[in-house]
C-alpha cells in the first residue's frame, strides 16, 4: 500500500472523491486514479502533473486527515495515524486499487481519554476504525 504524501495528492482525492463508508468520528474518502495522459494531447493545464500524482497505480494508496480542531495536542494526532495507517493494513487485500483518505471529522471526549496515549483510546479508535474500513463498499 502506497501513502499519500503531497498536498497536491490530497486535494486531488478531496475534490473528486466520494464517501464511501462512515462512523461517529470517521470518514473514508476514495477516488479512482487520473487518466494518463497520452503525449501532445494535454487536455488542460496541469494535466500531465494530476497524472504523475499517482505513479504506481496497481494498489491501493491511503492518507490520513487528522486536523488540529478535532485532536489539539500533536501527541494524540500522531496516534490516530499511526492507527490508521496499522488498522490499514488488515484491510488492505480488500481495498480496490484506488487512493483513500480517512478523515477525523469529530474529536474524542477528552473528559473520557484523559490520556492523549491512553490505552482505552487506543482501544477506541482501534475499533472505530475496524468498523470504518469493514463498512467501505467495494
Amino acid at each position: 500500500m502506497q501513502r499519500l504524501k503531497t498536498r497536491a495528492q490530497f486535494e486531488a482525492v478531496m475534490a473528486g472523491g466520494a464517501t464511501v463508508s462512515r462512523t461517529e468520528h470517521f470518514a473514508l474518502h476514495r477516488a479512482g486514479f487520473p487518466p494518463p495522459v497520452e503525449q501532445g494531447s494535454s487536455t488542460g493545464p496541469g494535466s500531465e502533473r494530476s497524472a504523475a500524482l499517482f505513479a504506481v497505480q496497481a494498489e491501493p494508496w491511503l492518507g490520513a486527515i487528522v486536523p488540529k480542531r478535532w485532536a489539539r495536542r500533536a501527541v494524540t494526532r500522531n496516534a490516530i495515524k499511526r492507527q490508521i495507517y496499522t488498522v490499514s493494513l488488515d484491510f488492505e487485500a480488500r481495498l480496490p486499487a484506488a487512493v483513500h483518505v480517512v478523515r477525523l471529522r469529530a474529536g474524542f471526549d477528552r473528559t473520557r481519554f484523559l490520556s492523549a496515549t491512553s490505552p482505552e483510546l487506543k482501544q477506541a479508535v482501534r475499533a472505530e476504525l475496524e468498523r470504518l474500513f469493514a463498512g467501505a463498499r467495494a
